[in-house]
Formats: structure tokens, C-alpha cells, sequence
């Protein structure tokens, strides 16, 4: 596990200033998203919750910023594809719109219908394949490959990190200092984005991702300070991945304070929180920092702990089951 030594001793990919410029390009729907202090679930917690919404936007989740700072700086007019359980895809395919841009997506069977229908409106070529990590991925570099593509991956690109750090932007702006921020971590690109704004801005809150116990890689791979695989089996398919990708690992082992897992039924009890308490839907993804905060409440009790919920894109299938 890093020390705080070697995090402020190594260097990383993103830049502050890029952060600030991104914040200028995202488009007013996903910008300056809701934050508020949530009383009700403070007092059941005890502590000083700052929820920060990224579900209020024509995507339901906080993937578009990335996804349109990265489509805002390409040269040309290149032909684009990546693989995505479904938010990220959706990012990609609302700003390849923008732009006049093709873009294909690769997604694991089975997929959720929703994220897959809700692609396809935006323009999106989706095409569901395989079933594992490696299958879609794969797909996707053959395709690239063949029809002389841009393959984008998420956590690769530091202007996708990037984009996302400006949620740390907005929600610094809030007029008393946080303890610590939680944030759902898959790929990376959300908590490295996150962490490069809160280092230079704020270097005494905490970041800490969470990652589903069930797809525990991420998390395995910061501990170690390199990329290791894990099998992943869990409801949050947004956060679920088998194999880091080396450039977030990397970045993370600098940038993050610390990384805590959470159980399925755990994702589930937040959901069903945050429903009844701020009158909010998310998906088992969206609901992981929640859940870690509700998992360790006597830890960060008295905190101010900033709480970013990522996405709520449920099926009606999903909601009966789980709401």
C-alpha cells in the first residue's frame, strides 16, 4: 500500500489546470450538479453528510463529463469505439453526437437493457457480446483494428479523468472543509480525477475509493502499487472489472488515500437509504460510497464526508427487485 511519502514523492498523468479547463466545456446539464448537506441521513449516521447528485442529467450518471472534455480535444473526424457496461458508453455516445462523431460499443452478455436501449437513442452502434471483461475488450481492439477506429478506454485517458475531477471543483466550493470524500471506484478515472483536485486544492481531506467486495481487482491492484486480476462477480456492473487498466493503477497509487470494499447486500441497503432519506434513485454502483459510509459509520462519526453518488440507471426489473 502506498505511504503518504511515495504519494507526494512519484508524479502522475493529470493536471490541475486541465481540470479547470474542463470545467469550461462540459455542457450546463451535467455541470454544477446538486450538493446539499442531507439532515436525515446525517442524524441516522451521525455524522455531517454533503451529497454531490450526478444523476439529475440526460445520462443519469457523471460519465459524460469525461467523456465530453476527452471528444472536445480529438483532431478530425475519427471514427470511435469502446467497451462499456453501459454509463460510460452513454458519455461517449451523448458527446459523439456533439460532434457528428460514429461511435461503436462493446458490452459483455448479459447486459443491462436499459443502459443498452438508452445507447442505442444517442446514436450509438452496440453491439453485446461474450461474457467476461476480456471478450468485449478484445472485440473492441479487433474492431478498432479493422476499420481503422480510435479505441477509447476509460482508464487510460487522462483528459477522461480529467473531466471527471471537476465533480472536486464544485464540490470544494461547499463553505466548510470535508474530512474525507468517498467515491465509487472502478476503472479510476473518477477518484483519480477527484484526488488530483483535492491534493492541490484541499491536501487534508481524505479520498478513499470503494469498490464492490465482489470485484475486488481495483482495489488488490492499489495495495500492490501494480495491476492485478481478480474475477468479478457483483451487482454494480458499473464498478465491476477483472483487470485495471496500468495507467490508472498508476495514477491512483499516487492520488488515493485509500481503498475500502463493500458487500453486494451492503450496495443494496444504500440504495434503499438513499431512496427513503434524500429521495434519490441509484443503481448498486452509484450507491457504493453511501454504503461505505453507512458500512463504517462509527469511523466517521462527527465528519463532514463529501458522498458522490455516480448514476441511477435501474431497469424497472432492477427497481421491483432491489427497491
Amino acid at each position: 500500500m502506498p505511504s503518504e511519502t511515495s504519494r507526494k514523492t512519484f508524479s502522475h498523468s493529470l493536471s490541475v489546470e486541465r481540470i479547470g479547463r474542463a470545467h469550461g466545456v462540459i455542457d450546463p446539464p451535467f455541470r454544477d450538479t446538486p450538493q446539499f448537506e442531507a439532515a436525515v441521513l446525517g442524524e441516522r449516521l451521525e455524522c455531517r453528510p454533503v451529497v454531490k447528485v450526478e444523476t439529475f442529467n440526460p445520462i443519469r450518471s457523471f460519465k459524460a463529463r469525461g467523456a465530453q472534455f476527452f471528444v472536445s480535444e480529438l483532431a478530425g473526424r475519427p471514427r470511435l469505439v469502446c467497451c462499456s457496461s453501459g454509463n460510460f458508453g452513454q458519455g461517449m455516445a451523448y458527446a459523439a453526437r456533439q460532434r457528428g462523431l460514429a461511435l461503436t460499443v462493446f458490452m459483455n452478455a448479459p447486459s443491462n437493457p436499459l443502459k443498452e436501449a438508452r445507447m442505442r437513442a444517442l446514436g450509438a452502434d452496440v453491439r453485446v457480446i461474450g461474457s467476461g471483461d476480456e471478450d468485449a475488450l478484445a472485440a473492441a481492439l479487433r474492431f478498432a483494428a479493422e476499420h481503422d477506429a480510435l479505441m477509447v478506454v476509460d482508464g487510460d485517458e487522462p483528459a477522461i479523468a480529467e473531466g471527471a475531477g471537476t465533480i472536486a471543483l464544485e464540490l470544494l466550493r461547499w463553505p466548510e472543509p470535508f474530512d474525507a470524500i468517498l467515491v465509487p471506484l472502478g476503472d479510476g478515472a473518477l477518484l483519480s480525477g477527484i484526488s488530483c483536485w483535492c491534493q492541490a486544492h484541499s491536501p487534508n481531506v481524505r479520498t478513499i475509493g470503494v469498490c464492490a467486495a465482489g470485484s475486488p481487482a481495483m482495489e488488490r491492484s492499489w495495495r500492490a502499487g501494480r495491476v492485478v486480476s481478480a474475477p468479478a462477480g457483483t451487482i454494480a456492473e458499473g464498478i465491476s472489472v477483472d483487470t485495471p487498466r496500468a495507467p490508472a493503477v498508476a495514477n491512483l497509487a499516487v492520488l488515493a488515500d485509500e481503498v475500502i470494499l463493500v458487500e453486494d447486500a451492503a450496495l443494496i441497503a444504500a440504495m434503499r437509504l438513499a431512496h427513503r432519506d434524500i429521495g434519490v434513485v441509484l443503481e448498486p454502483s452509484g450507491a457504493a460510497a453511501l454504503a461505505a459510509l453507512a458500512m463504517h459509520s462509527d469511523r466517521f462519526r462527527g465528519q463532514r464526508i463529501g458522498i458522490v453518488l455516480t448514476g441511477s440507471n435501474v431497469s424497472p426489473e432492477q427497481m421491483r427487485q432491489w427497491l
